[in-house]
């Protein structure tokens, strides 16, 4: 009895009820609509921590020696061997264990797209950029770029990409912050991230 008289004063005290709000307006930018701006993309990269490097597909080796000459790297099983100098110890990455991954210096991949406004790479497990683990144990991420796999906007970049595939969204190397905001880098990736942008 006393429940149904609190009902009933809550039902009276709410009154009559109200019709449902309408649909929300949904006019978000889509792909297309703006321009590629590479220069915004070097800002953003840049302002995230990361090294850009600018050069044509001649001198991809030449950039990956300065940053890894000397050093063992894991690589994608379909890098296109000619962006390795000779300076560089290619490991293959042929299901390597974590721990073997972890022990190597760096690793160099190629990208599927990135977007300009954000200053994020997209990577998805194609075989020129391997397994997500490659490139989340070695300290140093070297990340080979095409102009023409640069996007402006974000729904740009989800346009171009499948959604079926394991999709590694990087803007600038691995960081976080702890309740002091102290930037730590590299707590769950690369602490170092370079990305070569090919013309």
């Amino acid at each position: 009895m006393s429940r149904e008289l609190i009902l009933g004063r809550l039902r009276a005290a709410l009154g009559a009820p109200r019709p449902a709000p309408a649909d929300p307006p949904r006019a978000y930018r889509g792909a297309g609509a703006l321009a590629v701006d590479l220069d915004v993309l070097v800002d953003r990269l840049t302002d995230y921590r990361a090294t850009v490097h600018r050069c044509g597909d001649a001198d991809i080796a030449r950039v990956v020696d300065q940053v890894l000459g000397g050093r063992q790297v894991v690589v994608p099983p379909e890098l296109p061997r000619r962006w390795l100098p000779d300076s560089v110890r290619a490991v293959p990455d042929d299901d390597l264990p974590a721990a073997r991954i972890a022990a190597l210096d760096g690793v160099v991949t190629a990208a599927a797209v990135a977007v300009a406004e954000t200053g994020t790479v997209v990577l998805d497990g194609a075989p020129d950029q391997g397994r997500r683990i490659i490139t989340l144990l070695p300290d140093v991420h070297v990340c080979v770029l095409r102009t023409d796999q640069v996007v402006a906007t974000v729904p740009d970049a989800v346009a171009r990409l499948d959604p079926h595939r394991p999709l590694t969204w990087i803007s600038g190397p691995s960081a976080t912050s702890d309740i002091e905001l102290n930037r730590v880098e590299g707590v769950h990736g690369p602490r170092n991230l370079h990305v070569i942008i090919v013309a």
